[in-house]
């Protein structure tokens, strides 16, 4: 891997008001002299004309400028000293570009030393922002899509001494590949099939994986190597092939892959061939810089995942993109990833590092800015299943990190060390503030003490040390690269936070950058990695904690957050999150809100001294520090349960926050629209957060099953649509699906460090039969990869009608060791039942009754076992009380 060095990049900049810009643009589109430095300073682009238009830009002595707000209007500049204008006219029907791999013009910007940056903005008539290419590599280009009619083009010397630029920008022309004219199977089980001068090559890795690759010349190449893919997978040799006349056929154990002669085109079947999974209308087709997949879709096939998609989690009828594009509020992209899956049972993944663009209109298309195709596709065994293509697509990129056990409880960010917005302080005025945390009973795990450009640190194991004394862990956070990273760790920090001024570029930079910081935790100490970055890609998942940048707080904010990130786990993402209230602004209602859902999400922060005030748990007083409060000591009481499904995570790649139509993928109204603003915390928990200013909450859908209000015991039966929920500011909409099995630190933890170890907590909410496999270690070191764990199955057998029968519930033994567990511990049961038991029994002997009681109002029974040892399991068994009703 390479190392990675820092770039100065621009970021956290104020936001620009729109129309700023609009007013920028709209005078140099408003009859200005045409720019006199470009050369020339105008063109045309047409079918029946030019296809290719080069233009010499500016040559600047020096230029610094950090984004469009600060180019003056023509009037003011116009030779163009302060940034460079070219108006391209384009002379194409926009339905041109549908079947085009590009999607439209692409606008090339090069020039001669790479360590300089130009950057590229691109509006419409309008003075509509339509494409850009910012902290992009040299030459960076931007694509201008569905290009018909006038653009203006402003290149911004963000980075530059001495230099000028060449621009380019063409029509490019497609080609789809023609008929096939052979097929062969390589010694290594691999086919090749040629169509002219292209060729394609197919690789079953598996039975239900196959990597597919098209070349234009003939010659495959392999420009991501094993970034994405650090295990490529071999091929298989079982593969059977057979000619069907009119096609090929490859055959493994589950699916079987056509390829059709005339002219080549790939159909997907199951092992029976007949069972359709998809088809292509169209060959590959490509241009000199892009290639292009065209799908048939289904009547009712929808698409997901593409990584962090800003606002949305559901892309049938929509266009999403696959790059990296800086826009950190709803529409943004910029932790996405190349891979998409079907409620068909099928996922693609592009291996590449080239940017995308995925139509899922109809008929399907996706293109990538690359004139190749790589491609792994996978497909559930026999029938459609999401959760397992999650698994296959994380198989090949790598399965989410196992976390730090104080990486899922509250962080904390500042910069400490002269932050001109707090004035003058020292890193170790950090440590006040971890009093004000420890004071206010408010959870924390873990510090980031210099979170700000230019706020460097000082006396750090000072600081660490002042930190672990508070149960937390210190953190750093860089826009410069980790130069000193080994004397860091080694003095006590624990966390990473990459930034954009460092991992900027994205792609394989920030791939590369939180590989880079996760190795150095984990080889200068015994910790586990834990690192957040801004920026990533296909892999990121293995290694870091997606953040999705800097917002300001909003009822909006809190809204659009809420499918973006359940909708990121549909690409393997297990921990995808945002600043508690944003980065900007101070809303005291607006951050309570955003915090009490975040509580059922794995990853949060808050972030100060951005804002005009810090923004601490407790800082906007009575009722919300009570408020807040509430909410961070429950998600301290539900670490068990969330580390286990982080757990579960590492195995399966399945993360906790999900879309409902991930458990319930045969409910329509979990497909989209209808259930976008909740999700599922695991298999138990339905969130349903409050996103505008009211106490009410509309349109929470249930889906089929029995759900219980958490903090009423109201039940509803599913599938329904709850209107008018009363959602007081203190209260967050939550639904537990009966059958739930929660496990629980006892009440009043604070920290993970001082949690009574001697007693265990579980939330049971019975109905018929179900289960939960508690998964434990020690938290912090690697040691569970050695297998130094534990793994507890506790099970519910709930029976009779109306609530009267009885309830079986049994606790295995913890099988597995690892240090500081437990030899033995209480259990505390919440038991919801249907009806008030006439008696219970530990291991068959009652209970005296003063170990237990019945609370009627709620229909829960509480009770408490003496000491188990966990070596052993025992059984619970309550007479009289049956499950939930039904």
């Amino acid at each position: 891997m390479r190392t990675l060095h820092s770039r100065p990049l621009h970021t956290r900049l104020p936001l620009i008001p729109l129309a700023a810009v609009l007013a920028v643009v709209c005078a140099l589109l408003g009859g200005q002299a045409p720019a006199r430095a470009a050369t020339p300073a105008a063109g045309t682009l047409a079918l029946t004309g030019s296809h290719t238009l080069t233009w010499q830009g500016h040559s600047y002595a020096s230029g610094s400028v950090p984004d469009p707000s600060h180019c003056p209007a023509q009037a003011q500049d116009p030779n163009d000293q302060t940034c460079d204008h070219f108006d391209l006219t384009v002379d194409v029907p926009a339905s041109y570009w549908a079947d085009n791999p590009d999607g439209g013009v692409p606008v090339s910007i090069q020039w001669p030393d790479p360590t300089m940056e130009f950057d590229t903005y691109i509006y419409d008539g309008a003075g509509h922002e339509v494409a850009e290419a910012a902290m992009g590599a040299d030459p960076s280009v931007a694509v201008i899509p569905n290009a018909s009619g006038t653009y203006h083009v402003l290149v911004v010397p963000y980075s530059v001494t001495n230099s000028g630029y060449t621009a380019t920008a063409a029509i490019p022309t497609a080609t789809t590949v023609g008929n096939a004219t052979g097929l062969t199977k390589g010694a290594d089980g691999g086919y090749r099939i040629q169509a002219g001068s292209a060729a394609a090559r197919i690789d079953f890795t598996s039975e239900d994986v196959f990597r597919l690759q098209l070349a234009p010349t003939g010659t495959f190449t392999d420009p991501a190597g094993r970034e994405m893919v650090p295990n490529p997978p071999s091929t298989i040799k079982t593969t059977k092939e057979f000619d069907a006349g009119d096609y090929w056929a490859i055959a493994s154990k589950d699916l079987t892959l056509r390829a059709y002669k005339s002219p080549l085109r790939f159909a997907l079947y199951r092992a029976d061939n007949r069972t359709l999974v998809w088809q292509e209308t169209r060959g590959l087709t490509w241009t000199g810089d892009a290639m292009q997949q065209t799908l048939a879709r289904g009547p009712q096939e929808q698409f997901y995942g593409a990584g962090e998609q800003n606002g949305s989690f559901s892309h049938r009828d929509q266009t999403v993109h696959v790059a990296n594009n800086y826009n950190w509020d709803a529409g943004g992209y910029n932790n996405s990833q190349p891979f998409y899956l079907s409620s068909a049972g099928y996922g693609v993944f592009r291996n590449t590092f080239a940017p995308g663009v995925y139509d899922f209109g109809d008929p399907v298309r996706t293109s990538a800015q690359e004139s190749r195709f790589d491609g792994y596709f996978m497909a559930s065994p026999n029938a459609p299943d999401l959760k397992t293509v999650i698994g296959q697509y994380t198989d090949l990129v790598g399965k989410p990190f196992m976390p730090p056990v104080y990486g899922l409880e509250p962080g904390d960010s500042d910069c400490y060390l002269h932050n001109a917005n707090r004035g003058e302080r020292h890193t170790l005025d950090a440590l006040k503030v971890a009093d004000g945390y420890t004071a206010n009973q408010t959870p924390l795990g873990w510090m980031l003490v210099n979170d700000g450009y230019g706020c460097g640190y000082e006396n750090l194991q000072q600081v660490g040390q002042g930190l672990r004394d508070h149960n937390m862990q210190l953190g750093l956070w860089t826009s410069t690269g980790l130069p000193n990273q080994g004397e860091e760790v080694k003095a006590g920090v624990r966390v990473r936070k990459l930034d954009v001024g460092w991992v900027g570029p994205g792609y394989q930079f920030a791939l590369d950058g939180c590989q880079q910081a996760y190795n150095g935790i984990e080889q200068n100490s015994d910790a586990r990695g834990f690192v957040w970055l801004p920026v990533s890609w296909a892999g990121a998942q293995r290694c870091g904690v997606l953040w999705s940048g800097d917002q300001t707080g909003s009822y909006d904010y809190v809204k659009w957050q809420i499918p973006t990130y359940a909708g990121s786990t549909m690409s393997g993402i297990a921990y995808n999150t945002g600043d508690v209230g944003g980065i900007f602004g101070s809303d005291p209602k607006v951050e309570t809100r955003d915090l009490q859902w975040k509580t059922f999400i794995p990853t949060i922060m808050t972030t100060d001294g951005w804002a005009q005030s810090d923004k601490q748990p407790w800082r906007f007083g009575e009722p919300y520090t009570s408020i807040n409060n509430k909410f961070l000591q429950l998600k301290e009481r539900l670490l068990p349960y969330l580390y286990t499904l982080a757990a579960q995570a590492h195995q399966t790649g399945v993360g906790a926050v999900r879309p409902l139509v991930l458990d319930y993928p045969n409910d329509p109204n979990t497909w989209g629209d209808a259930a976008k603003y909740e999700f599922l915390s695991g298999d138990s928990f339905l969130v349903a957060p409050v996103y505008d200013a009211s106490d009410t909450r509309n349109g929470i859908y249930l889906p089929a099953g029995t759900w219980v209000d958490y903090w009423t015991g109201k039940t509803y039966q599913g599938p329904t649509t709850i209107n008018g929920y009363h959602a007081p500011l203190d209260t967050l909409p939550l639904f537990v699906k009966a059958g739930a099995i929660v496990p629980m630190w006892p009440q009043g933890t604070l920290s993970w460090q001082t949690r009574d170890t001697s007693r265990l907590d579980y939330d049971i909410y019975a109905q018929g039969d179900s289960q939960f496999t508690l998964y434990e270690d020690d938290g912090t070191t690697r040691a569970y990869q050695q297998g130094s764990s534990a793994t507890q199955l506790v099970t519910v057998h709930a029976t009779g009608q109306h609530g009267h029968g009885t309830t079986q519930i049994t606790v295995g033994p913890s099988n597995g060791a690892y240090a500081g567990k437990p030899a033995a511990r209480a259990y505390e049961f919440s038991i919801h039942v249907g009806a008030a038991p006439a008696q219970v029994l530990l291991d068959g002997h009652p209970l005296p009754a003063g170990s237990w009681s019945y609370d009627s109002a709620a229909g829960v029974v509480h009770l408490t076992t003496p000491a188990q040892s966990t070596a052993a399991g025992f059984s619970l068994q309550l007479a009289g009380a049956g499950g939930l009703g039904r």
